[in-house]
């Protein structure tokens, strides 16, 4: 049987040490750029070589984070990265932007390509999705359930493609890479690797009594291990890329002693006290077990570890409290200590390189390499000559085989005592030399010259007069597509099997309906949107699911990428189009204009914006009302999601305000106070977008609306015929509103 991998997280070097020493399987680690943990120390470049030699002097692996999206003017040095990855023994690089996706699977296929939690990968479609992108390994959504998570590990096989769960560590209460929460209220995107953690903020009181109401307790699956197993999952992953080495080692320790003390004897350890040493916020394994309960949350985001101690021998005082306290604190020093004490011996210096060279005039250069390891020499292939110029010394040597250095090896000296003065020899036997050198030092592993990625150019486009779309969600606003020549989307829910039937009869009896898919689509949802594909036989969609994207692509369904896939740069959009025969995109509303600008989109392929919505923080699987104004079910049932309609406001004592909405056949989400409104954007950048889109679903926020439906469309129409009164006038009947993120970027 294949022991399933145990996946550590290694915010800096020390934690990864600490990863290592504890038995980890595989650990993954981000560098000083590119990755979704902003806030963890990270390594640099010249640490990872180090960190690989020891990583798998330990049968460790170690996977890179670059998992966030890239915008346009990144693009050069990302591929100056990637260029210097796949030199190097990375075991595989997590990623999250479909940009990247395209680089990795059509340019720099050595590398290993695994796909982060950021995708929030839940159900068939996006596997297939992701296995035409050469994915090798998917993270799935945390918000899953086993039979849900058994599903998709087998859909996941059946594409050569390793499945991997979270088990521990902190739960987010969004959806990932659908939060948008830290973007709007600070500039600083979750999917940048920025987020500030508003879940986490204290709020005023709620009428449920609580002050962190959108704060969860942590995830942990330790006492799950047999299930996960059972249905086939690969890799087990642990949070905590922002959390110090003693944590690491505690909690990779015992995740580590449970899986061997379940593959020695089918049993699993049944104390978790040692989880409770190190930081954590109490623990639940409600997602895995399908019961999403009032009980995940926890209103203190704050280390609960005293609490807890003080709960199992019954203490209740504060002085009580406050010995715990103190007695987590020594336990706290002494694993320090000990870890500490360990880990100081465990080395990422690169192995030195002793270089001798050696030869006389028409004889072949001999270079002879000791390793602490091995020892071995090289002939040139070419005799050595009278040098007439530039003459075989050590300046010259040390630069031409200066990119020794970049292997987990660094050169110590080079010898020339045996070396007869004035010779020569060529630069290009030279770098022949050194690619021999390389592959000997890098097992037999063949060195990969600089991969030239092709430039976009920027094109020179004709006159674009952008068209106007709406987009609804209630059958009482259908009338408008027979009133205006705006294309009309239909938002679909996320509970889709609920109400597959009546859709289908009302985008049958209306043909100008466009549909919207959602973001989120799990399990039978996601079966009964493809049911709806098929059976009212539509030739255009939009959808936010790359699920759905990639069934409508096999079903040759012309289809536009929605605001929800996160599209900040060029190769997304040739991703989409070159794999997946994408119509157009919308470009995502988290950047900017200079970021936006920079975008150039494909032949034969239309780019969208949304100019008007109200602006989703955060999309949740959970019910966001047990802490605001509470729920008489302490539970998530069947019902909740297809009848539950409810509305609520909290406020962090910062005075953002968050609007959380819940509406029939829908998940909960929560909205910015104030819509999104960049009327800017259609002078600002002109002949790019084909259109541009507003959102008039009937979401209640401070924004004031004083005309119906139809006289927004028009005035919207106006606007984009240049009429020079419609901006002040749109400005006039809706407010306030906000445009920061198109000020702001990220």
């Amino acid at each position: 049987m294949k022991e399933i991998e145990l996946l550590a997280p290694g915010g800096d070097i020390d934690s990864i040490k600490a990863a290592i020493l504890a038995g980890a399987n595989a650990v993954y680690c981000g560098l000083d750029k590119f990755n979704a943990r902003n806030r963890a120390a990270n390594i640099s470049f010249s640490d990872l070589n180090g960190i690989l030699k020891l990583a798998h002097q330990n049968n460790c692996k170690v996977f890179l984070t670059l998992n966030i999206i890239i915008v346009e003017n990144e693009i050069r040095a990302i591929i100056s990265l990637l260029n210097k990855l796949v030199n190097t023994s990375i075991d595989g690089i997590i990623i999250q932007d479909l940009g990247m996706f395209y680089l990795l699977s059509t340019f720099f296929k050595s590398l290993k390509i695994h796909a982060s939690t950021q995708l929030t990968t839940h159900n068939k479609g996006q596997i297939n999705f992701l296995s035409k992108l050469n994915a090798t390994q998917i993270n799935l959504s945390r918000e899953l359930n086993i039979n849900e998570i058994s599903d998709l590990t087998n859909i996941a096989h059946q594409n050569n493609i390793l499945a991997e769960v979270f088990v521990h560590g902190s739960n987010c209460i969004s959806f990932s890479g659908l939060c948008y929460i830290s973007s709007v209220h600070s500039g600083n995107s979750g999917n940048r690797g920025r987020c500030s953690q508003p879940c986490r903020d204290q709020y005023l009181k709620t009428d449920a009594g609580k002050d962190f109401p959108l704060n969860l307790k942590d995830n942990s699956a330790y006492f799950d291990l047999k299930e996960i197993a059972e249905v086939g999952v690969d890799s087990i992953k642990i949070e905590g890329r922002i959390k110090k080495f003693h944590y690491v080692y505690t909690i990779v320790d015992a995740w580590r002693k449970q899986v061997q003390t379940y593959y020695e004897g089918n049993k699993l350890i049944v104390d978790n006290r040692n989880l409770y040493k190190v930081f954590n916020r109490d623990f639940s394994n409600a997602f895995l077990k399908g019961e999403i309960d009032r009980n995940m949350f926890i209103d203190n985001p704050r280390d609960h570890s005293a609490q807890h101690r003080s709960d199992m021998v019954g203490s209740v005082s504060d002085e009580e409290i406050e010995i715990a306290k103190k007695e987590l604190y020594d336990e706290k020093t002494d694993i320090i200590n000990f870890v500490k004490s360990k880990i100081d011996h465990l080395s990422i210096e690169k192995a030195p390189l002793m270089i001798n060279v050696s030869g006389k005039l028409g004889t072949p250069l001999k270079i002879n390499i000791e390793t602490p390891d091995k020892s071995f020499f090289l002939l040139s292939e070419i005799n050595l000559e009278q040098a007439t110029t530039e003459t075989l010394n050590h300046k010259i040597l040390s630069k031409r085989l200066s990119s020794l250095n970049e292997t987990e090896y660094l050169i110590e000296d080079i010898n020339l005592e045996n070396l007869q003065p004035d010779l020569f020899l060529s630069f290009n036997e030279l770098s022949s030399l050194k690619k021999r050198l390389l592959f000997v030092l890098n097992g037999s592993r063949e060195t990969i010259d600089p991969i030239e990625v092709p430039k976009i150019n920027k094109q020179n486009f004709d006159k674009i007069t952008p068209s106007l779309s709406v987009l609804i969600s209630s059958k009482e606003d259908v009338y408008l597509s027979e009133e205006t020549s705006a294309k009309i989307y239909y938002q679909l829910p996320n509970g889709m099997k609920n109400e597959c039937s009546d859709l289908i009869e009302l985008f049958q009896q209306n043909k100008k309906l466009i549909a919207w898919f959602p973001a989120v689509l799990i399990g039978e949802d996601y079966t009964a949107a493809i049911e709806f594909l098929q059976k009212t036989k539509l030739r255009n969609i939009v959808t936010n699911n790359t699920g759905i994207a990639f069934e409508a692509f096999e079903r040759e369904v012309s289809w536009i990428a929605g605001p929800f896939l996160n599209i900040v740069n060029s190769f997304s959009l040739i991703n989409l189009k070159e794999n997946f025969n994408c119509k157009g995109a919308f470009i995502s509303n988290e950047i900017n204009k200079v970021q936006i600008k920079s975008i150039k989109k494909p032949d034969n392929f239309d780019l969208y914006y949304s100019i008007y919505h109200p602006i989703v923080q955060m999309t949740s699987r959970q019910c966001l009302f047990h802490q605001v104004i509470g729920c008489e079910k302490s539970k998530i049932e069947e019902s909740c999601i297809k009848d539950c309609e409810k509305y609520s406001s909290i406020t962090n004592l910062k005075e953002n305000t968050s609007i959380i909405e819940k509406s029939k056949g829908n998940y909960h989400h929560i909205y910015n106070d104030e819509n999104f409104l960049n009327t800017e954007i259609v002078s600002d950048i002109q002949n790019m977008f084909s259109g541009f889109l507003i959102d008039l679903r009937k979401i209640v926020t401070q924004t004031q609306i004083s005309v119906d439906k139809l006289s927004q469309i028009i005035m919207f129409e106006e606007l984009l015929k240049g009429n020079a009164d419609s901006d002040i006038k749109i400005k006039q009947i809706i407010y306030p509103t906000t445009n920061s993120q198109y000020k702001k970027g990220i």
